[in-house]
């Protein structure tokens, strides 16, 4: 019996909105309104305009959602008040929320934050935490409607030895929070965070066993782009390693992915693209 890839899933969000992900992966672009985040730094903070600019470049480019951070998750990065978070992102994500095609993701743990990120009109809230830093932020989640990426850290804590399993063993933790919490388990999808506490060998031992990752249910989001383990891989200390991103990006989408979070929009799509044409055709659908 032949059994499809990507059957097509609805991820419920806020505001009434949902992204169907099935055939095409879905494309979460970053914008981080910061002044230290490892790539783009700087790049887009302290002003909406230049923050608006590159969300409708990377919507021209295909992105399905504009993830938006005010607070940098690199290693090592100096934490920044909830004040100081807040004062960043809901001034971008007030003036995307009247550009109607846009879904706009916030990228935070805190609970208030996330509250007023979709009060000024975010549609998803994304945690680096999987709602284990605030678990209220799943009770948030439930009363707005929002969709929720929980992602795996392994920071902070002792990991398991086998991937896997420590993947496992997180992840279903943050999935009891927020269906204690109230959350439809349409609203959910899964980060297995690439880079976050992870030497190269494990990264790319996640790489290979993300399918494993698919007994828990949900739809997954990876995120690899222009992490540090790519640098090693490739031998190189360029920061923009946007060819690696996008092949990783369409690697992972095979293994099971459903969403793809990235700096360099045009790249990944495009790359993305190809793996969808062959995925389909494999399924026995036509390629686009």
């Amino acid at each position: 019996m032949h059994i499809q890839s990507f059957p097509t899933r609805i991820w419920r969000l806020a505001h009434g909105r949902s992204l169907e992900l099935g055939t095409r992966t879905a494309v979460m672009g970053i914008l981080n309104v910061t002044p230290d985040s490892f790539s783009d730094g700087g790049a887009y903070a302290g002003s909406i305009e230049a923050a608006v600019a590159r969300a409708e470049a990377m919507m021209a480019q295909g992105a399905d959602i504009i993830d938006i951070g005010g607070e940098s998750t690199r290693p090592g990065a100096v934490a920044v008040s909830a004040a100081e978070e807040q004062r960043r992102v809901l001034p971008v994500i007030e003036a995307l929320a009247s550009m109607k095609d846009v879904l706009i993701s916030v990228d935070t743990y805190r609970a208030e934050t996330a509250n007023l990120a979709i009060r000024a009109g975010a549609h998803i809230v994304n945690d680096v935490w999987g709602a284990q830093r605030e678990p209220d932020i799943a009770r948030v989640a439930a009363e707005t409607g929002a969709g929720l990426c929980l992602m795996h850290t392994g920071r902070e804590r002792e990991k398991q030895a086998d991937v896997i399993k420590d993947q496992l063993a997180f992840l279903r933790h943050s999935l009891a929070i927020v269906a204690e919490a109230g959350v439809m388990a349409e609203a959910i999808v899964l980060d297995p965070g690439f880079g976050f506490a992870k030497d190269v060998s494990e990264n790319v031992e996640l790489m290979v066993r993300l399918p494993e990752l698919l007994a828990l249910g949900h739809p997954l989001l990876v995120g690899t782009s222009r992490k540090r383990f790519l640098r090693a891989l490739a031998g190189r200390e360029d920061l923009w390693l946007d060819i690696a991103t996008a092949t990783t990006s369409a690697l992972l989408r095979e293994r099971g992915a459903s969403i793809v979070r990235v700096h360099d929009v045009a790249a990944s799509r495009e790359a993305l693209s190809v793996i969808d044409a062959m995925l389909s055709a494999r399924d026995g659908g036509q390629p686009a």
